[in-house]
């Protein structure tokens, strides 16, 4: 099984945000991403376990049924 490798680009456009805040957010350890000579590359699948763990910890309260 082949694992999705995105750039920065791509991350910021399936998170909806602006390229520059990833940048930067990859720069200081905020979002998972391995720099791989001058380029940010991020694994989708590590992303979307990053992305639940951040949303799951904000809304804890309202999505406990």
């Amino acid at each position: 099984m082949s694992e999705e490798i995105m750039t920065l680009e791509e991350v910021a456009r399936y998170l909806k945000m602006k390229p520059q805040t990833i940048y930067t957010w990859a720069q200081n350890g905020k979002i998972p991403a391995v720099k791989l000579g001058k380029e940010w590359r991020f694994k989708k699948s590590v992303i979307d376990r990053w992305f639940d763990q951040h949303f799951d910890e904000k809304f804890e309260g309202f999505v406990k049924g």
